[in-house]
């Protein structure tokens, strides 16, 4: 695929569709899903500075903005929720979906763009500023909650341990399920999967445990946030490997530095990172999720 590429995914099922939004300016990146269905939903809606790729998602399946019923975020991190605001602009008839924790940075979103800012460092360049959601746009959903699609649901089930506002949507009409940043980050033309663990709220323990609930709804297919369908496999075990080896080899090489910023500047070289993202992009996702380690640990040792 490339940055624009709007795909029906007929593997996982013949209503499925995705689009590459060119997040970050790279491919394989970022992914907005649409479930064609009776009441039509989007899963997503990515940063909001490249809307126009999720209506083109719309337009390749026949689905009229009035006609969108539903947008699920999985969670309010602005590469998942930062189109909502101007996608209810044009979608009138579509209610957001979001966990309870997360509702009010829709509906004021200016303390959760400051934690962007912070949160991302010089990422912010690819990034536009969110545009609030009416709050009677929005229905809070909590663990085992439904989203009614008509024909099919998606099922909301928490899985705290990359931001306490996230969720996973359990999909059983396509036994498939919408992963969000939960099981990693896949790369399709890799076929690897990579770690995220983010300031300022990434959880090992609860990490691991979101990947144990993945693996007990055991669908046969894993549609990743980052990037794309997947066969499930044995990507979930190699993923809480991944997860275990990272936070090990960072707590490691903090006891060998006095200086976090030593730590953060080492896993900046050492760490390969797949070609088909930029250098700027490499090097900053490795330095986001360092400092996720480091303030992980930061937080067990207090």
């Amino acid at each position: 695929m490339t940055i624009g590429d709007v795909v029906r995914a007929e593997s996982v099922h013949e209503d499925l569709w995705y689009v590459d939004t060119g997040m970050y300016e790279v491919e394989e990146y970022g992914s907005v899903y649409l479930i064609d269905a009776d009441r039509p939903a989007l899963v997503d809606t990515g940063l909001g500075t490249n809307v126009e790729r999720v209506h083109d998602l719309l337009d390749a399946a026949g689905v009229a903005p009035a006609d969108l019923a539903a947008i699920a975020l999985t969670h309010v991190h602005l590469d998942h929720a930062g189109g909502a605001g101007r996608l209810v602009e044009d979608c009138p008839n579509a209610t957001v979906y979001v966990h309870e924790s997360g509702a009010r940075h829709l509906v004021d979103p200016s303390r959760l763009w400051a934690g962007t800012k912070q949160a991302v460092g010089d990422q912010i360049e690819y990034y536009t500023e969110p545009t609030p959601v009416p709050d009677d746009r929005i229905v809070e959903l909590t663990d085992g909650d439904e989203i009614d699609l008509d024909d099919r649901s998606l099922v909301a089930r928490h899985v705290p341990g990359h931001a306490p506002h996230q969720v996973v949507f359990d999909a059983p009409a396509l036994d498939g399920v919408f992963t969000a940043d939960a099981a990693g980050i896949y790369t399709p033309s890799t076929d690897e999967v990579h770690v995220t663990s983010p300031p300022p709220n990434f959880d090992f323990e609860q990490a691991v445990a979101d990947v144990e609930l993945l693996a007990a709804l055991d669908r046969s297919w894993l549609l990743y946030a980052h990037f794309g369908p997947a066969r499930t496999a044995d990507r979930l075990n190699e993923y809480t490997t991944v997860l275990e080896e990272w936070v090990r080899a960072v707590e490691r090489e903090r006891e060998a530095h006095a200086e976090d910023d030593a730590v953060v500047a080492h896993f900046v070289e050492a760490v390969e990172t797949p070609d088909v993202w930029s250098d700027h992009k490499a090097r900053a996702e490795v330095s986001m999720n360092v400092r996720g380690v480091l303030t992980y640990l930061d937080r067990r040792d207090t």
